[in-house]
């Protein structure tokens, strides 16, 4: 939405009867309440009989909530009830619904406290299984609606801003693979594969073997169809369990957006698997996972109707209960949080292109709420509350660094994509 076309939403004709405020006491008080908490957005809240609170100048949109009861519920308890609200179209956004997310974000950090607040929360098997069904398991048909080709549903590294998605995820992969300095013949475990892609990618390009883990059943079935049909059953094994589960040895440990769902409690057992993949002093790891650059838990909406028992934790959280434990020194680390931003733009305009089709599968509820998600989450990579790191580790007498730190992204060694 251009300026001109915002301003023909935002801006009421010249002869409009302004509506009066609500006269009620419980209501003014709200409202008062409302514009307290908002303070100076920039963003009009429009009520149920018209009355519009003008919070701040150049608007980004107007945000409608059709009812008393509405008003009362978001004045209560805001980062829940904006989503329930809006998934049930209780609350309506005109405007740049990610603009608008993104001002909202960026107005609760600079009033949040610096204090750590430390999160213990684990994910047992049952628990961590049920959390996969709830949203991995909706159907690979919903997800093909917007993802690439190759089904790939974690950030995607764009050489260039105008890349597209297909090419972008395959530069993620390579990526990678370079900073892991894959060799054909080595073993390579991953948890959490999603539908498979980077493990056959891995195999296919590099040479290696790959044993991989996920708990959705929808994906597994996926992934090992894709393996038959290209003929990389031999070398690419697709394993529905818990990460837990993982006793093989191999020479590389590898997850990409599975440490999110782990939860701070289960952190040293991850640890405890890794050490268990790689030995005692050898190997190296990746994690890509989804963070922030202080703790503090996801936010509530997002963890009760898209992402139960997810949490993002920080590169301290992870370093502490990760890694350091089992003394494993960080060899890079990288954050491509605009990568994650712009992967998200393209996820959402392509749900954007597909919502009938949505509403059709499930119901205009569901179509709402996964907008929202969206558009808030490419929000929280826009405006600094979420994080996308790349951590690579090893042993910490380890002889896999290499001499200049561009070696682990340059194209030229033997094992980079189309040589193998």
């Amino acid at each position: 939405m251009n300026g001109d076309d915002r301003a023909a939403v935002l801006t009421p004709p010249p002869d409009a009867v302004v509506p009066p405020p609500p006269t009620g006491r419980l209501e003014r008080l709200a409202v008062e309440a409302l514009r307290r908490r908002l303070g100076d957005l920039p963003v009009h809240v429009r009520l149920w009989n018209g009355h519009t609170l003008h919070l701040g100048t150049d608007p980004v949109a107007v945000v409608t909530l059709k009812s008393r009861r509405m008003l009362l519920d978001l004045v209560r308890n805001p980062d829940l009830q904006f989503g329930e609200g809006f998934m049930a179209g209780e609350i309506d956004v005109e405007g740049d619904l990610v603009a608008l997310v993104e001002a909202v974000f960026r107005a609760g950090a600079a009033r949040q406290s610096a204090t750590r607040r430390p999160v213990t929360h684990s994910n047992p098997v049952r628990a961590a299984r049920d959390n996969v069904h709830h949203h991995y398991d909706l159907g690979n048909d919903f997800y093909r609606l917007w993802l690439d080709e190759q089904m790939l549903y974690t950030c995607a590294y764009f050489p260039s801003p105008e890349a597209t998605l297909e090419a972008a995820q395959i530069a993620k992969m390579d990526l990678v693979c370079r900073k892991l300095r894959l060799s054909p013949g080595e073993r390579v475990v991953e948890a959490g594969c999603g539908w498979g892609a980077f493990a056959l990618h891995m195999a296919r390009h590099y040479g290696v073997t790959v044993k991989a883990v996920n708990l959705s059943h929808e994906q597994i079935r996926y992934a090992r169809e894709r393996a038959r049909t290209e003929g990389l059953e031999a070398r690419v094994t697709f394993i529905e369990d818990d990460y837990r589960a993982l006793c093989d040895s191999a020479d590389v440990f590898v997850s990409i957006g599975m440490l999110e769902h782990v939860g701070p409690g289960d952190y040293q057992e991850l640890g405890r698997v890794i050490r268990r993949t790689l030995g005692e002093d050898q190997g190296r790891g990746l994690l890509h996972f989804i963070g922030r650059s202080r703790p503090g838990p996801l936010h509530p909406w997002t963890v009760k109707r898209i992402f139960p028992g997810a949490y993002p934790p920080t590169l301290g959280e992870v370093y502490e209960g990760v890694l350091e434990p089992h003394d494993y020194a960080v060899l890079d680390v990288e954050n491509l949080r605009v990568h994650y931003a712009q992967t998200l733009d393209h996820w959402r305009r392509r749900y954007l292109a597909s919502r009938e089709t949505v509403r059709r599968m499930f119901d205009p509820c569901f179509e709402r709420a996964w907008l929202l998600y969206l558009s808030g989450a490419q929000a929280s990579f826009l405006s600094g509350a979420l994080q996308l790191f790349q951590v690579v580790f090893a042993p910490a007498g380890s002889k896999a660094i290499p001499w200049r730190r561009d070696a682990w992204t340059e194209a030229s060694w033997g094992g980079a994509h189309g040589q193998v």
